[in-house]
């Protein structure tokens, strides 16, 4: 099986990062590429829908329930799951955006939105490229607009291509 990269966007909440890689992801797509996002909540989330079968089989203590259609699918684990277990899931697509992993091993984008009042999630040392909406002093690779969302894939796209994808 063929490593796909994975790519970790990482920012206060609040700062933009959903709306950053939705359209990342929009503009990754119109070039071609196959693309997978996985976001982190910090907070118990629930997908299932109360009453369904699927959500019947969960409280009927399923650790694994999946539901499929003839366009979709879908996986639930009941269970607490690693990271890079979850990661190591995704199959035929040309790269991983994660949202909110900021302590993960991979690559990361760092947005910082001076509305925002945050600063950086993380030290800018540990990334590979900033997005923001101010100057970036503290951080000598490269820089972009919050908006460049083209500049940024840009950027990916020619990390694929050094990687091999």
């Amino acid at each position: 099986m063929a490593h796909i990269p994975v790519f970790s966007v990482v920012a206060y909440s609040g700062t933009g990062k959903t709306t950053m890689l939705e359209s990342l992801v929009r503009e990754l797509k119109r070039r071609g590429l196959r693309v997978a996002a996985v976001k982190h909540d910090a907070h118990d989330f629930d997908i299932d829908k109360q009453g369904k079968d699927s959500w019947r089989f969960t409280r009927a203590g399923a650790d694994v329930v999946a539901i499929a259609s003839g366009t979709h699918a879908a996986v639930m684990e009941n269970r607490k799951i690693s990271f890079e277990k979850l990661i190591a899931s995704v199959t035929d697509v040309d790269i991983i955006l994660t949202e909110g992993y900021k302590t993960g091993p991979y690559p990361k984008i760092a947005l910082r939105r001076a509305g925002a009042g945050l600063g950086f999630a993380v030290n800018p040392s540990e990334c590979i490229a900033v997005m923001s909406d101010v100057p970036v002093d503290e951080f000598s690779g490269p820089v972009f607009a919050l908006d460049d969302i083209s500049g940024i894939a840009d950027f990916l796209c020619a990390a694929l291509t050094r990687a091999g994808g």
